[in-house]
């Protein structure tokens, strides 16, 4: 009996959908999406009684259990609502006029005059609906079965990959993103692949909506990132790849980053004490990886090079073989707070290499 009444109450809950808003423009409307759906409320007579009969009509399965709209709303009634008169909303199954709908639980607290049950009009808006929601009910049937739902967020700007048969719908699909998304104002598509457009892996891309401001803020690692997100190779899917790598470095060991980009990598890295050489050839990722290392505090342990990668591993072993044979350096890192100073042998490929000599090399990784 308990599952069947938890199916028909499933079964109710179906009913709420969003209008069909197809237009061969593929315009947006959003006052096209408010509906209206009648329902029951029940009318609390007494405040105090409202957490008792939620308890009990939550136990019959006669609240309403909607996603993103609370049970207890204002009563309909302007008088009463001036009054600070609520009511509980009702699922579907109850009818106001059928007694025979009503649980026994609802009878009772009818007969004893704690709540009376009544129609409710619910509104449901633009608003209410989520993107899925919007894009079933504005996309043609045939171009709903894999509707775009995934994106990259970098900074404000939400980055598509829309398949061709999505290209006609792309600017409203990037409007309905920003619309549920607050944080996203810059909404792009990409145009070409990465590294076709350029040596350095950037992309072309079109601005579907929004401005185009490519220069993005970005937290990972601990660490904060400022960049022109068409200018330097980005990847935030990578940021658990990120943090994997970065957890095996130990404080003190020296780690050589050979395309390290703006430093997702070496940053972090040297948050946790570890000695970085960090290259890139792209000169603008270079250049944000310098203002990254002064912004996060970390010039004292990571060294910047905009090189070739097969340049900067041969001058990256040329440092780590000579320049820390028979001697080291001690760096004396920022105070914490509680904390005494941490002194860490550490190579010194800061300045000019001295004669080699002949000794074990440090430990050292390459990223």
């Amino acid at each position: 009996m308990e599952d069947k009444t938890l199916l028909a109450e499933v079964d109710a809950m179906s009913l709420f959908r969003p209008p069909i808003v197809r237009s061969a423009t593929a315009a947006l409307d959003r006052s096209l999406f408010s509906k209206t759906f009648p329902i029951a409320a029940a009318r609390v007579s007494n405040p105090k009684n409202i957490s008792r009969l939620m308890v009990q009509l939550d136990k019959s399965h006669e609240v309403l259990n909607l996603d993103r709209r609370k049970r207890l709303q204002i009563d309909p009634d302007p008088v009463l609502a001036s009054k600070g008169g609520k009511c509980l909303l009702l699922n579907p199954k109850v009818k106001p006029d059928d007694w025979n709908t009503w649980s026994k639980v609802l009878q009772e607290a009818s007969e004893k005059d704690e709540i009376k049950v009544i129609p409710y009009d619910l509104v449901l808006d633009y608003d209410y609906w989520q993107y899925l929601d919007i894009m079933t009910s504005l996309l043609p049937e045939d171009a709903q079965a894999e509707i775009p739902v995934g994106f990259t967020m970098v900074g404000h700007v939400a980055h598509l990959n829309i398949k061709e048969q999505y290209l006609p719908y792309r600017k409203i699909i990037a409007e309905v993103i920003v619309d549920k998304n607050p944080n996203i104002r810059t909404v792009i598509n990409k145009t070409d692949g990465v590294g076709t457009h350029s040596e350095f892996r950037t992309f072309g891309y079109e601005v579907l909506f929004g401005p185009d401001d490519m220069n993005v803020e970005v937290g990972e690692g601990d660490c904060v990132f400022k960049f022109d997100y068409s200018k330097v190779y980005w990847n935030s899917r990578l940021q658990t790849e990120h943090k994997r790598l970065v957890d095996m470095f130990n404080p003190g060991e020296v780690v050589c980053d050979v395309m390290a980009g703006i430093g997702p990598f070496a940053l972090p890295a040297a948050k946790k004490e570890v000695f970085v050489l960090a290259n890139d050839l792209n000169p603008e990722s270079y250049k944000y990886l310098k203002e990254g290392i002064v912004r996060n505090k970390v010039s004292e342990i990571v060294q910047p090079f905009n090189e070739d990668g097969h340049t900067f591993i041969q001058h990256a072993a040329d440092h780590l073989l000579t320049q820390t044979a028979g001697s080291h350096a001690t760096i004396t890192l920022p105070i914490r707070a509680a904390k005494q100073p941490r002194h860490h042998p550490a190579p010194k490929p800061w300045g000019p290499p001295p004669p080699k000599r002949s000794s074990s090399p440090p430990q050292s990784r390459t990223s």
